[in-house]
Formats: C-alpha cells, structure tokens, sequence
C-alpha cells in the first residue's frame, strides 16, 4: 500500500508519497503568502494551507493507482493559532510561530505566574512563539474575536480536521502550546486557568501514530481517493522530521541545519533542565525528546551570501576555506534573537574578532563556526542531565554541505550519519500513516526499515580539540554582549 506525508511548512506544503517498503515515488510543492501586517507580526490564512493541499494531493497522485492510497499523516509548522468559531469557521488569520507580538504576555506568565510553575504544569516556559500567550494577547487586544472562540486549533491539526472532520492533536505538536502536560500527555488544567479558556477548546490529543478518522466522502472524492483512507494524528515539525531520520528510541539524536536550527534528542524518560534551556517535549514514537531551538541556523549563512556577499554559489565561497581550528573571527548566530539556550529575543548577530588581515573566507567560515558553535550550547544543556551522545543524524539545507559537516562533527566530537535520503516532515509524516495502517508495528520498527544510513563524518581528534579551546572563547561572547543587545535596539 501507498501512503502520503502532508509537511505544512510555513511558506509552502510539501506533499510525498511513499510506497509501505519507504520507496518514494513523488514529492510535490505548493507555496502560499505570508503576511506581515504589522513589525514583528507573522500571520497566514488557513484556508491557503487546505487549498493548496488539495491542489497538491491532486498532482501528487497523478498517473498512480488511487486505490492503493493507505494511509495520510503529516508534520507541521508548531505553535500557531488558528481559533475556530461555533461553526467551525477561522475567526482571524492565524498567528504563527514566527510572530514576536506577545512579549508582554510571555513576560506576564514567566514572570508573574512564574517560570517554576510553568515547568510543573507543562515541563516548559513561555516563548513569544508558543500557542498559550498568543491566546492571551487575543484576549486583551481583540476582546470580540476571543469571545468567539469554540476551538484552539494548531495549524497541522486544522488540516486533518478538514479532511476528516475530527477536531484532533498529538502530543509532540500540543506539546508546544503551553498548554499541555508534556509529563503525563494531557491539556493542562491549570494552564487553562491561567489563560482563561475552556478545556472543552482544545481538541482531543492522540499519539502521533494513531488514527484519528477516516477521509470525508466530500473531500476524497476531489483527489479521487477512498474514504477509507486512514488519517493519523501526526507530529510536530521536528518530531515528524526526526521520525523520518530515524531518531527514535532511547538517546537518539538528530541535528537540523535548516532554516531555523534543532539539536533533537529522543529518551524513553521524561527530563526538564533547571534553566529549560531546552524544550522538554513529547515524542511522537510514543516516548519523549529534548530539544535545543536556535531561530537562526542556515538561514545565517544564506543571509550571509545573499544579501551581504550578493552570491548563490555557496560551495565556491566554502572552497579557499581550509584552515578549521585556527579562525580569529567569531560569529554570534542571533540575527532573529535567540530561543535555546539563552531565550533572549534582543540577542543581535555578532561579528568579533576582526582585523586588518581578516579575509572573505574567514568571515564566512565564522558563520559556519557560529551556527556550530550554537548548537553545542544546546549538547552542553543535555550533557548537564546526564544525556550521553556519540552520534546524530544531521538533515537540513545545510547538511548539504561536506564542509559544515566536518565543522559540526569536530565543534560536537561526534559521529555524524548522512542518510540515503533526507525529506524531512513529510517522510516522517507517511512513516507515522504506515504505521496508524498497520503497516509497521511500531515507529521505531518503521525507522529500522525505511531509514538508512550511506555516510558518516568522524570527528579528528587534533582539530576537535582545536574546537575545544575555539568554543571555550565562543562561550564568553553572548555574556559579555547580552547587556548591550537591549540597548542597541
């Protein structure tokens, strides 16, 4: 049988159809706006995801048997809300992960409610990103809208309920809202309290392999598909990509150089860290994770050649670069603020360390260093919970490049696995409808079949101690900087 794996990124849908033995017979995109209405605001019409999914559905299933479709599941954009009238109709575009608008009601709940009761409720603290303050800035400054609320809904989730009707979430995406009980994977009593909304809002939490209803006959019969297809619950973005790299089990771990940048650790017990310096989430193989977030990741190296250098041959660039260990110039990664583990939404990115000699080259092997460097921040956060890490996977736009690989495995002095294929969310997203069919018995059993592993990158001792000293002076720069961030902005 044929399964599909919806990822709803954030300016487009990817669409991937897989066969049960993980053979991947087509991939299809379909982009939709973004809208900044206001600094800092991030917002995106629901209905564009759905349309465009449909649309997308239909050309990923061109000239394939219909009637071998299986299963749908998905992984997606986590932390937006889309808030559903009594008709289930979207009430306001929705507020997305990337929105900076409730600094002041994340200050309200870390530092009035108090960050050590957040932890025990949720096993997290507020962020600007997070679903739970985003409500309450819809409280206090659209009072009209927020009386119309009948359901909290996440984008993904909004997708699998217009294909089945079913108001439904998993785990590893709930986890994300602040609103749910990563420890014992439930809504949160007392952070609907808090926040002022009915418990009856939130839409009814299933594992992320799960089925939570069958395609509408309205709604197959547009991609020609049976109403029999199964539509699991799915996973959050990283959660899903992490399913699709094989980062199941217990002390796996995935690096993601995307976009945005992720240190993903999965472990069969639930851990927070003192400072949650780390997300302490839901897994969506049943277990949990710990996950480092930088906001700024390969999206500083492509800002780095695009806008500043005015080039798109990035492995031209990469090419006089040759002598790791030894760069004088350090890059602080922050150009969007930091998340893990510093949670400063002023960090600036930082240049330091420059001199008359200082060359092209260098500059651009210290944006390489720095994104390195950052996500080690996030290793030493787990190694301080006694998490123990040889190896990771690494999937991305970045892992495309050979020389950051053998950057990160020397700054982390890991092993770094390369796999045969990288899709990211929507392989995870299929692996997790495989196994809600029936497929798989479980998700690491999928995992073991499907996903496999063609290089690895070993760390060299001589230049992974050069790194050490190199991430040592790394270290002191955000301190020395942090209290002249707020003042510069």
């Amino acid at each position: 049988m044929n399964y599909i794996g919806i990822d709803l990124g954030t300016s487009a849908v990817k669409l991937l159809l897989m066969e049960g033995s993980g053979k991947i017979l087509k991939i299809v995109n379909r982009e939709y706006p973004i809208s900044f209405p206001k600094p800092g605001w991030s917002e995106q019409n629901p209905t564009d995801w759905y349309i465009q999914t449909m649309d997308g559905l239909k050309e990923l299933l061109e000239g394939s048997d219909k009637a071998l479709v299986a299963g749908i599941s998905f992984g997606g954009q986590m932390h937006g809300l889309v808030a559903l009238d009594e008709k289930d109709e979207v009430i306001r575009p929705a507020i997305l992960w990337n929105d900076g608008r409730t600094a002041k009601e994340c200050d309200y709940l870390n530092e009035e409610i108090g960050k050590k009761k957040l932890s025990e409720y949720t096993a997290n603290i507020s962020f600007t990103g997070f679903t739970a303050p985003k409500v309450l800035w819809m409280k206090e400054n659209e009072p009209e809208n927020f009386a119309r609320i009948c359901k909290i809904m996440l984008p993904k989730d909004y997708l699998a309920y217009r294909l089945t009707g079913v108001h439904c979430s998993d785990v590893s995406d709930a986890s994300g809202t602040l609103f749910f009980d990563v420890e014992n994977r439930c809504w949160s009593k007392e952070m609907c309290e808090i926040c002022g909304i009915k418990e009856e809002w939130l839409p009814k939490v299933f594992e992320s392999y799960e089925a939570v209803g069958c395609v509408k006959a309205e709604v197959a019969k547009e991609p020609g598909i049976s109403e029999t297809v199964k539509v699991a619950a799915g996973g959050g973005d990283n959660a899903a990509a992490a399913v699709g790299t094989g980062t199941v089990g217990d002390g796996a771990c995935n690096i993601s150089l995307g976009t945005s940048g992720t240190v993903f650790i999965s472990s069969k017990n639930f851990g927070v860290d003192e400072n949650n310096a780390l997300h302490s989430f839901d897994h969506a193989d049943g277990t949990y994770h710990l996950m480092g977030c930088m906001l700024s990741a390969a999206s500083c190296n492509k800002w780095w050649m695009d806008e500043i250098i005015g080039t798109k041959d990035y492995a031209t660039e990469q090419a006089p670069i040759d002598k790791l260990g030894e760069n004088h110039v350090y890059f602080l990664p922050y150009l969007m603020g930091e998340r893990s583990p510093h949670n400063d939404p002023n960090a600036r990115g930082t240049f330091i360390g420059l001199t008359m000699d200082t060359t092209r080259a260098d500059m651009t092997q210290a944006v390489l260093e720095g994104v390195a460097f950052a996500l080690r921040d996030s290793f030493e956060v787990a190694k301080s919970l006694g998490v123990h890490i040889e190896r990771s996977k690494i999937c991305g736009g970045g892992a495309k490049s050979p020389l950051w690989k053998r950057i990160v495995a020397n700054v982390l002095n890991i092993k770094i696995d390369v796999l045969e294929s990288e899709e990211g969310p929507s392989m995870g997203g299929a692996m997790l409808a495989a196994v809600a069919c029936g497929e798989y018995a479980s998700v690491e059993e999928a995992a073991k079949a499907i996903v496999k592993v063609v290089d690895t990158v070993e760390p060299e001792p001589e230049l992974a101690a050069k790194y050490e000293a190199r991430y040592a002076a790394f270290k002191k720069i955000y301190p020395a900087c942090k209290g002249l961030f707020s003042k510069l902005l």
